[in-house]
């Protein structure tokens, strides 16, 4: 099959759980014999003037959907694939395919339709006041990166683009998680046009004994949850390794007890060696997850999760299975968890499981199974709909 793939490309790189997807993806459909391009620019360098034009072009780019529609006829392309199309791309990409005859696949990593800063997440806290309705609410409160006039670009093009039934071109949706569908459909979505397509990752090597530490891997930002789990470590004597940076990071290192250790953002390359010395990755996140690379890694080294019981983390993450679910912001629930796998039997036994999950639902062969099988239906679509 002749692919398009699609992703403005998100500057933190391989700290990009999006990123990461994409790279994968297109590894796997080129290795099974697929015909692939790929376009994926990324927004270096956007300061002032280019700045502004990017913010204006993220509402209806049609430099971008001229340049799509050169290499859909170029390459004979019959599946484009959307991944992020802020801000280099805008929606207007999905339009001019239509047009040529080529079914239209869109990934759905997070609520960034939905949502201007995607995540449902304003003050640190939980907030759904843009859900089924247009975005303007984010744009009073600054909600895109901190910015009035990014926010208003933003909401501008989500909302030209639905007036203009831009996202009914798009045969078919797929969301990592069935919690992310839901989200769509009390949106007003149509539930015909979502379908739930999980991530996958690559084989690790499989952690040996219990682990000897725990392992947090993200971002240091207020919704991650990390305040929760450094309150936690007062009453647990274990080591903690605190793999990323972010706004938080300061304050974070600033209040952490004895047994922390920050090492800052890794390379990709380095979170499998983390991993084989991990009792449990810990994901204390306070925030609607969708589905977390990070786990799946987890699960791929054979080391189980610590997460919260929030958003599609509970989806991913089988209590006492191949881990553990704890009500999020709730210090004493953490410590009674972090606990719990001290034991080293317990640690081993959910290994174990998470390994299993992975083998299961997780591995490359079923996620390019499920990639086929979306393409496939799509295909078979027909002609877009149009909302």
């Amino acid at each position: 099959m002749r692919v398009l793939v699609l992703h403005s490309r998100y500057l933190s790189g391989a700290a990009s759980g999006e990123n990461r997807v994409v790279e994968d993806e297109t590894r796997l459909l080129r290795e099974a014999g697929h015909d692939v391009t790929l376009w994926d620019p990324a927004p270096e360098g956007l300061r002032g003037g280019r700045l502004l034009r990017a913010g204006i072009e993220s509402i209806w780019s049609t430099s971008a959907g001229r340049h799509v529609r050169d290499l859909i006829q170029l390459n004979k392309i019959e599946v484009l694939h959307c991944h992020n199309l802020f801000p280099l791309l805008s929606p207007a990409v999905l339009r001019p395919s239509a047009s040529d005859g080529v079914s239209v696949v869109m990934t759905l990593h997070n609520y960034r339709l939905l949502c201007l800063p995607a995540t449902f997440v304003r003050d640190g806290r939980i907030c759904e006041d843009c859900l089924g309705r247009l975005p303007w609410p984010g744009v009073v409160h600054a909600c895109y990166r901190g910015s009035h006039p990014a926010s208003a670009a933003l909401a501008a093009s989500v909302s030209a683009h639905r007036a203009y039934g831009t996202f009914g071109r798009v045969d078919l949706y797929l969301a990592v998680s069935p919690f992310v569908r839901e989200k769509y459909l009390q949106a007003g979505w149509s539930p015909a046009q979502i379908v739930v397509k999980p991530n996958f990752v690559w084989p690790l090597e499989r952690r040996n004994e219990s682990g000897d530490y725990f392992l947090f891997l993200g971002r240091l930002a207020r919704e991650k949850g990390l305040r929760t789990l450094l309150d936690a470590w007062r009453n647990v004597s274990a080591r903690l390794l605190v793999a990323g940076d972010g706004p938080e990071g300061s304050d974070l290192r600033s209040m952490a007890p004895p047994g922390v250790e920050f090492v800052g953002a890794v390379p990709s390359s380095a979170v499998p060696p983390l991993l084989q010395r991990a009792r449990a990755v810990l994901v204390p996140s306070l925030w609607y997850e969708g589905q977390p690379r990070t786990i799946l890694e987890a699960y791929a080294a054979g080391v189980p999760v610590i997460a919260s019981d929030i958003g599609g983390l509970p989806e991913v993450v089988e209590e006492g299975v191949s881990g553990v679910l704890v009500a999020p912001g709730d210090a004493g629930a953490w410590t009674k968890a972090l606990h719990r796998l001290l034991d080293d039997s317990e640690a081993r036994r959910l290994g174990q499981g998470a390994h299993a999950a992975w083998r299961a639902l997780y591995t490359p062969e079923r996620g390019l199974a499920n990639l086929e099988q979306a393409y496939r239906e799509a295909r078979g679509k027909g002609t877009p709909r149009h909302r």
